[in-house]
Protein backbone atom coordinates (compact mmCIF):
# COMPACT_ATOMS: atom_id res chain seq x y z
CA UNK A 1 0.00 0.00 0.00
CA UNK A 2 2.69 2.48 1.01
CA UNK A 3 4.90 1.51 -1.93
CA UNK A 4 2.05 2.00 -4.38
CA UNK A 5 1.24 5.35 -2.83
CA UNK A 6 4.85 6.54 -3.07
CA UNK A 7 4.87 5.98 -6.82
CA UNK A 8 2.81 9.15 -7.18
CA UNK A 9 4.86 12.31 -7.63
CA UNK A 10 2.67 14.25 -5.20
CA UNK A 11 3.28 11.63 -2.51
CA UNK A 12 7.03 11.83 -3.06
CA UNK A 13 6.98 15.61 -2.68
CA UNK A 14 4.80 15.32 0.45
CA UNK A 15 7.13 12.74 2.04
CA UNK A 16 10.17 14.89 1.27
CA UNK A 17 8.59 17.94 2.89
CA UNK A 18 7.38 15.97 5.91
CA UNK A 19 10.84 14.44 6.24
CA UNK A 20 12.30 17.94 6.46
CA UNK A 21 9.75 18.84 9.14
CA UNK A 22 10.62 15.67 11.05
CA UNK A 23 14.32 16.54 10.93
CA UNK A 24 13.55 19.98 12.38
CA UNK A 25 11.43 18.39 15.10
CA UNK A 26 14.15 15.97 16.15
CA UNK A 27 17.31 18.02 15.60
CA UNK A 28 16.01 21.56 15.12
CA UNK A 29 18.21 22.97 17.87
CA UNK A 30 21.29 22.04 15.85
CA UNK A 31 20.13 24.03 12.81
CA UNK A 32 18.90 27.16 14.58
CA UNK A 33 21.47 29.87 13.81
CA UNK A 34 20.76 31.78 17.03
CA UNK A 35 18.98 31.48 20.34
CA UNK A 36 15.24 31.75 19.52
CA UNK A 37 14.59 33.55 22.83
CA UNK A 38 17.51 36.01 22.67
CA UNK A 39 16.39 39.64 22.30
CA UNK A 40 18.40 42.38 20.55
CA UNK A 41 16.86 45.83 20.89
CA UNK A 42 19.31 47.20 18.34
CA UNK A 43 17.97 44.91 15.60
CA UNK A 44 14.18 45.25 15.93
CA UNK A 45 12.00 44.51 12.87
CA UNK A 46 14.89 44.14 10.46
CA UNK A 47 14.59 42.57 7.05
CA UNK A 48 16.54 39.65 5.67
CA UNK A 49 20.29 39.88 6.07
CA UNK A 50 23.37 37.70 6.41
CA UNK A 51 22.96 37.71 10.19
CA UNK A 52 19.18 37.13 10.12
CA UNK A 53 18.06 35.23 7.02
CA UNK A 54 14.35 35.81 7.68
CA UNK A 55 14.78 39.05 9.59
CA UNK A 56 13.91 39.83 13.20
CA UNK A 57 10.65 40.33 15.07
CA UNK A 58 9.43 43.19 17.26
CA UNK A 59 11.84 42.21 20.05
CA UNK A 60 14.84 41.70 17.82
CA UNK A 61 14.67 37.90 17.96
CA UNK A 62 15.83 35.88 14.96
CA UNK A 63 12.76 34.75 12.98
CA UNK A 64 14.41 31.71 11.40
CA UNK A 65 15.53 30.39 14.79
CA UNK A 66 12.06 30.89 16.22
CA UNK A 67 10.45 29.23 13.21
CA UNK A 68 12.67 26.16 13.65
CA UNK A 69 12.06 26.07 17.41
CA UNK A 70 8.32 26.43 16.90
CA UNK A 71 8.24 23.36 14.66
CA UNK A 72 8.66 20.96 17.57
CA UNK A 73 5.93 22.52 19.71
CA UNK A 74 3.41 22.77 16.86
CA UNK A 75 3.98 19.25 15.53
CA UNK A 76 4.08 17.58 18.94
CA UNK A 77 0.84 19.27 19.95
CA UNK A 78 -0.93 18.09 16.79
CA UNK A 79 0.42 14.55 17.22
CA UNK A 80 -0.73 14.53 20.84
CA UNK A 81 -4.32 15.12 19.76
CA UNK A 82 -4.13 12.48 17.03
CA UNK A 83 -2.58 9.83 19.29
CA UNK A 84 -5.20 10.39 21.98
CA UNK A 85 -7.99 10.23 19.41
CA UNK A 86 -6.58 7.03 17.91
CA UNK A 87 -6.22 5.34 21.30
CA UNK A 88 -9.79 6.21 22.26
CA UNK A 89 -11.44 5.58 18.90
CA UNK A 90 -9.85 2.73 16.94
CA UNK A 91 -10.41 -0.25 19.25
CA UNK A 92 -13.98 0.74 20.24
CA UNK A 93 -14.76 1.28 16.56
CA UNK A 94 -13.64 -2.24 15.68
CA UNK A 95 -15.45 -3.75 18.65
CA UNK A 96 -18.69 -1.95 17.82
CA UNK A 97 -18.87 -3.77 14.50
CA UNK A 98 -19.48 -7.00 16.44
CA UNK A 99 -21.40 -5.71 19.45
CA UNK A 100 -25.12 -6.03 20.14
CA UNK A 101 -27.81 -3.59 19.13
CA UNK A 102 -28.04 -1.80 22.47
CA UNK A 103 -24.29 -1.31 22.77
CA UNK A 104 -24.08 -0.22 19.13
CA UNK A 105 -26.88 2.32 19.47
CA UNK A 106 -25.42 3.74 22.68
CA UNK A 107 -21.89 4.05 21.28
CA UNK A 108 -23.13 5.73 18.12
CA UNK A 109 -25.17 8.29 20.06
CA UNK A 110 -22.19 9.09 22.28
CA UNK A 111 -19.99 9.50 19.22
CA UNK A 112 -22.55 11.77 17.55
CA UNK A 113 -22.79 13.91 20.69
CA UNK A 114 -19.02 14.45 20.84
CA UNK A 115 -18.76 15.12 17.10
CA UNK A 116 -21.36 17.86 17.44
CA UNK A 117 -19.13 19.82 19.84
CA UNK A 118 -17.01 22.61 18.31
CA UNK A 119 -13.37 21.60 18.51
CA UNK A 120 -11.71 24.97 19.10
CA UNK A 121 -14.31 26.34 21.50
CA UNK A 122 -14.20 23.11 23.52
CA UNK A 123 -10.39 23.25 23.62
CA UNK A 124 -10.49 26.86 24.82
CA UNK A 125 -12.99 25.92 27.55
CA UNK A 126 -10.82 23.03 28.75
CA UNK A 127 -7.71 25.22 28.73
CA UNK A 128 -9.61 27.79 30.78
CA UNK A 129 -10.73 25.19 33.33
CA UNK A 130 -7.48 23.28 33.73
CA UNK A 131 -4.90 25.95 33.00
CA UNK A 132 -3.68 27.73 29.91
CA UNK A 133 -1.61 24.82 28.62
CA UNK A 134 -1.34 23.52 25.09
CA UNK A 135 -1.32 19.92 26.33
CA UNK A 136 -4.68 20.35 28.07
CA UNK A 137 -6.16 21.92 24.96
CA UNK A 138 -4.91 19.15 22.68
CA UNK A 139 -6.17 16.45 25.05
CA UNK A 140 -9.60 18.02 24.62
CA UNK A 141 -9.19 18.01 20.84
CA UNK A 142 -8.03 14.38 21.00
CA UNK A 143 -11.20 13.42 22.86
CA UNK A 144 -13.26 15.03 20.11
CA UNK A 145 -11.17 13.35 17.41
CA UNK A 146 -11.87 9.91 18.88
CA UNK A 147 -15.47 9.74 17.51
CA UNK A 148 -14.12 10.45 14.02
CA UNK A 149 -11.82 7.43 14.31
CA UNK A 150 -14.70 5.46 15.84
CA UNK A 151 -17.07 6.16 12.95
CA UNK A 152 -14.54 5.53 10.19
CA UNK A 153 -13.03 2.37 11.68
CA UNK A 154 -16.49 1.01 12.47
CA UNK A 155 -17.57 1.56 8.84
CA UNK A 156 -14.41 -0.15 7.56
CA UNK A 157 -14.80 -3.08 9.97
CA UNK A 158 -18.48 -3.55 9.13
CA UNK A 159 -17.62 -3.96 5.46
CA UNK A 160 -15.57 -7.06 6.35
CA UNK A 161 -17.47 -8.38 9.38
CA UNK A 162 -19.70 -10.58 7.22
CA UNK A 163 -16.94 -11.91 4.98
CA UNK A 164 -16.69 -15.67 4.56
CA UNK A 165 -13.18 -15.87 6.02
CA UNK A 166 -14.42 -14.12 9.17
CA UNK A 167 -17.39 -16.47 9.49
CA UNK A 168 -15.11 -19.46 8.89
CA UNK A 169 -12.68 -18.34 11.59
CA UNK A 170 -15.57 -17.86 14.01
CA UNK A 171 -17.05 -21.29 13.25
CA UNK A 172 -13.64 -22.88 13.76
CA UNK A 173 -13.61 -21.50 17.30
CA UNK A 174 -11.25 -18.56 16.89
CA UNK A 175 -11.67 -16.07 19.77
CA UNK A 176 -13.02 -12.63 18.95
CA UNK A 177 -9.70 -10.90 19.62
CA UNK A 178 -7.99 -13.26 17.16
CA UNK A 179 -10.56 -12.46 14.49
CA UNK A 180 -10.11 -8.74 15.03
CA UNK A 181 -6.32 -8.85 15.09
CA UNK A 182 -5.73 -11.29 12.23
CA UNK A 183 -8.68 -10.85 9.87
CA UNK A 184 -10.17 -7.39 10.47
CA UNK A 185 -7.23 -5.19 11.45
CA UNK A 186 -5.25 -5.64 8.19
CA UNK A 187 -8.36 -4.67 6.24
CA UNK A 188 -9.05 -1.48 8.19
CA UNK A 189 -5.40 -0.40 8.43
CA UNK A 190 -5.54 1.68 5.19
CA UNK A 191 -8.49 3.61 6.61
CA UNK A 192 -6.54 4.17 9.83
CA UNK A 193 -3.53 5.54 7.93
CA UNK A 194 -5.61 7.85 5.76
CA UNK A 195 -7.62 9.10 8.72
CA UNK A 196 -4.47 9.70 10.77
CA UNK A 197 -2.86 11.77 8.03
CA UNK A 198 -6.01 13.85 7.55
CA UNK A 199 -6.54 14.38 11.26
CA UNK A 200 -2.88 15.28 11.78
CA UNK A 201 -3.34 18.05 9.21
CA UNK A 202 -6.51 19.19 10.94
CA UNK A 203 -4.83 18.97 14.34
CA UNK A 204 -2.04 21.23 13.13
CA UNK A 205 -4.61 23.77 11.97
CA UNK A 206 -6.27 23.67 15.38
CA UNK A 207 -2.91 24.09 17.14
CA UNK A 208 -2.09 27.04 14.90
CA UNK A 209 -5.49 28.58 15.53
CA UNK A 210 -5.22 28.20 19.30
CA UNK A 211 -1.69 29.59 19.47
CA UNK A 212 -2.71 32.39 17.12
CA UNK A 213 -5.33 33.33 19.71
CA UNK A 214 -2.77 33.04 22.50
CA UNK A 215 -4.32 29.87 23.95
CA UNK A 216 -2.06 27.17 25.33
CA UNK A 217 1.31 28.92 25.15
CA UNK A 218 3.36 30.92 27.58
CA UNK A 219 5.41 33.72 25.98
CA UNK A 220 8.14 33.81 24.80
CA UNK A 221 7.76 30.16 23.68
CA UNK A 222 7.73 30.14 19.87
CA UNK A 223 4.93 28.51 17.88
CA UNK A 224 3.92 28.92 14.26
CA UNK A 225 0.51 30.35 15.14
CA UNK A 226 1.96 32.69 17.75
CA UNK A 227 4.56 33.99 15.30
CA UNK A 228 1.86 34.59 12.72
CA UNK A 229 -0.22 36.57 15.21
CA UNK A 230 2.70 38.76 16.33
CA UNK A 231 3.85 39.46 12.78
CA UNK A 232 0.39 40.63 11.75
CA UNK A 233 0.73 43.51 14.20
CA UNK A 234 3.76 44.93 12.36
CA UNK A 235 2.79 44.69 8.71
CA UNK A 236 3.80 48.30 8.08
CA UNK A 237 7.39 47.69 9.17
CA UNK A 238 7.64 44.08 7.89
CA UNK A 239 4.95 43.45 5.26
CA UNK A 240 6.32 39.98 4.49
CA UNK A 241 6.73 38.99 8.13
CA UNK A 242 3.78 36.56 8.29
CA UNK A 243 4.86 34.74 5.12
CA UNK A 244 7.34 32.33 6.78
CA UNK A 245 5.06 30.92 9.53
CA UNK A 246 2.09 30.88 7.15
CA UNK A 247 4.06 28.88 4.58
CA UNK A 248 5.21 26.47 7.29
CA UNK A 249 1.62 25.82 8.36
CA UNK A 250 0.23 25.63 4.82
CA UNK A 251 3.07 23.45 3.54
CA UNK A 252 2.81 20.89 6.35
CA UNK A 253 -0.98 20.68 6.13
CA UNK A 254 -0.87 20.36 2.34
CA UNK A 255 1.81 17.64 2.53
CA UNK A 256 -0.24 15.60 5.00
CA UNK A 257 -3.35 15.90 2.85
CA UNK A 258 -1.48 14.97 -0.33
CA UNK A 259 -0.01 11.93 1.40
CA UNK A 260 -3.43 10.91 2.69
CA UNK A 261 -4.94 11.23 -0.80
CA UNK A 262 -2.14 9.15 -2.34
CA UNK A 263 -2.54 6.39 0.26
CA UNK A 264 -6.32 6.42 -0.16
CA UNK A 265 -6.03 6.08 -3.94
CA UNK A 266 -3.48 3.29 -3.60
CA UNK A 267 -5.46 1.32 -1.01
CA UNK A 268 -8.75 1.24 -2.93
CA UNK A 269 -12.08 0.83 -1.14
CA UNK A 270 -10.59 0.38 2.32
CA UNK A 271 -8.89 3.74 2.18
CA UNK A 272 -11.98 5.44 0.80
CA UNK A 273 -13.91 4.50 3.92
CA UNK A 274 -12.31 7.54 5.55
CA UNK A 275 -13.71 9.87 2.88
CA UNK A 276 -17.26 9.69 4.23
CA UNK A 277 -16.24 11.50 7.41
CA UNK A 278 -13.34 13.54 6.05
CA UNK A 279 -11.75 15.72 8.74
CA UNK A 280 -14.31 17.87 10.54
CA UNK A 281 -11.40 19.83 12.05
CA UNK A 282 -10.96 21.68 8.76
CA UNK A 283 -14.56 22.80 8.77
CA UNK A 284 -14.17 23.89 12.38
CA UNK A 285 -11.14 26.06 11.58
CA UNK A 286 -12.90 27.48 8.53
CA UNK A 287 -15.87 28.46 10.70
CA UNK A 288 -13.59 30.27 13.16
CA UNK A 289 -11.89 32.18 10.37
Amino acid sequence: MIRRALRARTAQVAVAFLGLVLVLVVTGDLFAPQDPLAQDTSAILQGSSAAHWLGTDYLGRDVLSRLIAGTRVSVFAALTAVVIGALLGIVPGMLSAFSGKVATWTSLRVADAFMALPFIIFAIAVAGLFGNGLFQAMVAVGVLIAPVYFRIIRAAALSHAGAQYVEAATLLGAPWWHVLAVHIWPKVLPAVVVTTANLAAGGLLVVSSLTFLGIGIQPPEPTWGGMLASDLGYLTQRPFGPVAPALAIMGTVAALNLLADAIRDASGDAGRAAEALRNPLKREVADVR
